[in-house]
């Protein structure tokens, strides 16, 4: 087991709901990245970072015009991987990539997973890879104790979903909503009842993500999950469509997340 496998699965025996804050790497920059790892570090349970790519997968506008940026300002994965492989104090929290299969492929799979690892990496998230198709990742990531993070839909059939279930690592991510990222004003009706479904099928956590924009929202959802998935609501942050506060960005993003943990009954957000 490793890093994220360790902590998620001690606080799924403690009752303890995750709380998994995404951002974009290299937006506004690195340095900024690293700032927000930092005021991060003692609110969530892990952190995934979305590496940047020019060809959306399932993102709505916000996270969106962030990869843009990212790109706009010159990120690179190598940059991204010096970044935590050099961070003065590393990350205490477990990483996570979210990235497309198109990067990994060009990389070469040993070559990519080998360098994730090196960096600090605990897991992937790769949602543009088939779950038939990701067996040979798998068995990379198994050798280098990467957990390769599967993804449920409410439109995975049953059969379907127990397999992708059964084969998942560190947690099984179900997404809230059939459609693209970003903050809702509401989520599914029957979302409650197809998390209490999924959980019956895994041995791992299973954390909810896609539209979960509110504390609320959030408090409601861990009723049923192990744990959230917070992303459009943090990354606006760093748009600056945000109300003209003199606040940082660093700041903002730490505040939200705290309130997202208190909603989930985290001692350290009281």
């Amino acid at each position: 087991m490793n890093e994220l496998e360790l902590r998620l699965g001690r606080q799924r025996a403690a009752g303890k709901k995750a709380l998994i804050p995404f951002i974009t790497a290299g937006d506004p920059d690195l340095d900024t990245t690293s700032a927000i790892l930092d005021a991060l570090s003692d609110v969530a349970s892990a952190c995934e970072l979305g590496i940047p790519y020019s060809d959306p997968i399932a993102d709505g506008p916000v996270i969106q015009a962030s990869y843009t940026r990212a790109l706009e300002a010159g990120t690179t994965l190598e940059q991204i991987a010096r970044m935590l492989a050099c961070r003065p104090t590393p990350s205490a929290l477990p990483l996570i990539w979210m990235v497309s299969y198109a990067i990994i492929y060009r990389q070469g799979l040993d070559s990519f997973v080998a360098r994730a690892r090196q960096s600090g990496v605990s897991g992937l998230i790769v949602p543009d890879l088939l779950f038939e198709e990701s067996d040979t990742l798998q068995a990379v990531c198994e050798r280098e104790h990467l957990a390769l993070v599967q993804l449920i839909t409410p439109t995975t059939t049953s059969e379907r979903a127990q397999r992708i279930a059964a084969a998942s690592r560190g947690f099984l991510y179900y997404v809230s909503v059939a459609g693209i990222t970003g903050e809702r004003n509401a989520l599914p009706a029957e979302l409650c009842d197809n998390v209490a479904r999924v959980r019956e099928w895994s041995d791992v956590p299973v954390c909810v993500g896609f539209g979960i924009s509110r504390p609320e929202q959030a408090r409601q959802v861990a009723e049923v999950a192990d744990g959230v998935v917070i992303g459009s609501s943090l990354v606006r942050e760093l748009s600056g469509d945000w109300g003209g506060s003199e606040t940082s960005a660093v700041e903002r993003i730490r505040q939200k997340a705290l309130a997202f943990a208190a909603a989930l009954g985290h001692p350290q957000a009281d």
